[in-house]
């Protein structure tokens, strides 16, 4: 019949439907429990223990901005686990008396450290709404929006990123980690920018 179900040849040749069965809600429940941050961020959960010992790889790096190597996350076997998980883990663990205090308080659970990210940050934004629209009221007539509308020309004075490399450095990473800006488009724009420079001092 056109659309029976094909029996493999290993079921035929003793593996029952049981048997895969038991092993395909085996896998579920691993991948729920690796996918679900109250069981993720138990004290001994995995992304409590990754953001811990990312914690400990970023204080021993040598790089003046704190980024830990892919020689480093090679080392220590981490490298194969996606970036954006080891970036998420890494942000509740310097962030985690903040994050377990908000999951305590929440009325609703989180299905990833992406959501927990964006529910905090809303919440954040909620509380500094009155705040804004005071000062918004204060200002009437002056224009105080901030667009992303591309490359500008940017004044001496006008931005505050501190004096040195690494300062400078930590507060982009900073900026990227609050605002969830892509840090590798951001690495691009710079080269693209300085490329553009150096052609124009030429």
């Amino acid at each position: 019949m056109a659309n029976s179900v094909s029996i493999s040849k290993s079921t035929q040749e003793g593996t029952s439907l049981e048997t895969l069965v038991k092993e395909g809600k085996a896998l579920g429940k691993m991948w729920s429990a690796l996918h679900n941050v109250k069981q993720s961020t138990k004290a001994n959960g995995f992304d409590t223990r990754l953001g811990k010992l990312l914690i400990e790889l970023k204080a021993q790096s040598s790089l003046d901005s704190g980024q830990i190597s892919r020689q480093t996350l090679t080392t220590y076997g981490v490298h194969n686990i996606d970036r954006r998980r080891r970036s998420e883990a890494l942000w509740f663990a310097e962030n985690e008396v903040e994050c377990r205090e908000f999951i305590k308080n929440s009325k609703k659970g989180y299905t990833s450290l992406t959501a927990l990210q964006k529910a905090m940050r809303d919440a954040a934004k909620a509380d500094d709404e009155p705040t804004a629209k005071a000062e918004e009221t204060s200002n009437v007539g002056q224009s105080n929006g901030v667009k992303d509308t591309g490359w500008v020309d940017v004044d001496k004075g006008t931005y505050s990123l501190g004096n040195t490399r690494t300062a400078i450095v930590d507060a982009i990473f900073a900026h990227c980690n609050d605002h969830q800006i892509d840090i590798e488009t951001i690495i691009a724009d710079l080269q693209s920018k300085a490329a553009l420079a150096n052609k124009v001092a030429a």
